[in-house]
């Protein structure tokens, strides 16, 4: 194309026609135009490619804190039982997850498409769980798509056996001992090649009767 322009250039002292020059550079714009959506187009489809192999490592580094966190689970340092409550979007638990001797409460729980993480510690005279006012809430994952039908959480009885159906809700904690955990991730649904999908499940360990 460089060349063609050059030559029209070249020929305008033997007879080139505006209208040839007109024509030579239009075609050089369109070429150049062309090149540019397709370097734009490129440049995008690699920016949602990483972004979202970002979120999904996200997904799997906070699903396996949960599952780790959720199979030392046992009774709050003041005797509570060691699942608080268990629904479709939210599970709250205890376990110690630090350094220190104390069983913190532990809250997983969806906010439209975000999985947030509430810590709270155990504290004062007597010791009790201050949830109003001492539970620190960290924004852990984001983009989740379940949507309302595909549950967050879910739960099995003593008789889960790789294929058993979850239980139903609402849920008696008393009677779980197996929790799956599911988050399908997309970064940008217009423009993500498809959702990603992690699942997990995990028994509490500290409930094991057998």
């Amino acid at each position: 194309m460089f060349c063609f322009v050059k030559k029209i250039l070249k020929g305008k002292s033997r007879g080139a026609t505006v209208l040839e020059l007109v024509v030579a550079i239009g075609i050089f714009s369109m070429v150049v135009v062309s090149l540019s959506a397709i370097l734009l187009s490129s440049f995008r489809i690699r920016d949602v490619i990483w972004e979202q192999l970002s979120t999904q490592n996200e997904g799997r580094r906070i699903v396996q804190d949960f599952i780790n966190e959720l199979r030392s689970a046992n009774y709050s340092s003041i005797g509570a039982y060691p699942l608080e409550s268990a629904s479709t979007t939210q599970i709250v638990f205890y376990s110690n997850i630090d350094t220190d001797s104390w069983r913190e409460r532990v809250r997983y729980f969806l906010i439209g498409t975000t999985l947030s993480k509430g810590i709270t510690k155990p504290s004062g005279t007597p010791l009790r769980y201050a949830t109003t006012t001492d539970e620190v809430i960290t924004d852990i994952v984001h983009d989740i798509a379940n949507g309302t039908s595909t549950p967050v959480f879910y739960y099995y009885g003593q008789d889960y056996a790789g294929t058993t159906t979850p239980m139903t809700y609402p849920v008696d904690v008393s009677d779980v001992r197996v929790v799956g955990i599911k988050l399908t991730l997309e970064e940008n649904p217009r423009l993500s090649p498809a959702p990603f999908t992690i699942e997990t499940k995990a028994s509490i360990r500290n409930l094991k009767s057998n």
